[in-house]
C-alpha cells in the first residue's frame, strides 16, 4: 500500500519517490499546498474506492497518515 501511495504522491507533487517516507510531512517536507492535497485525495478516492470525509483530510499530515487511513477504510 505504501509503495502505491508513494508513487501517486511523487507523480502529483513532482517529487522523487526515494525522498518520500511514511514520516514525510505532505506540506513541510513535500511542498504540498491545499490544491495539491485535494487533487491527491480525489485520486486516492478513485483509485482505492473510498470516500475521505472533509474533516479527515486535515488530520492527514504525513504520508503514513494517508496510508493508515486508506488501510482502515478499504
Amino acid at each position: 500500500m505504501f509503495e502505491t501511495v508513494r508513487a501517486m504522491i511523487a507523480e502529483q507533487l513532482k517529487v522523487d519517490e526515494s525522498k518520500i517516507t511514511r514520516e514525510s510531512s505532505l506540506i513541510n517536507d513535500l511542498g504540498a499546498d491545499s490544491a495539491n492535497i485535494m487533487v491527491m485525495i480525489m485520486a486516492l478516492e478513485d483509485n482505492f474506492g473510498i470516500i475521505v470525509e472533509d474533516d479527515q483530510i486535515m488530520k492527514m499530515k504525513t504520508v503514513g497518515d494517508v496510508v493508515d487511513y486508506i488501510e482502515a477504510h478499504q
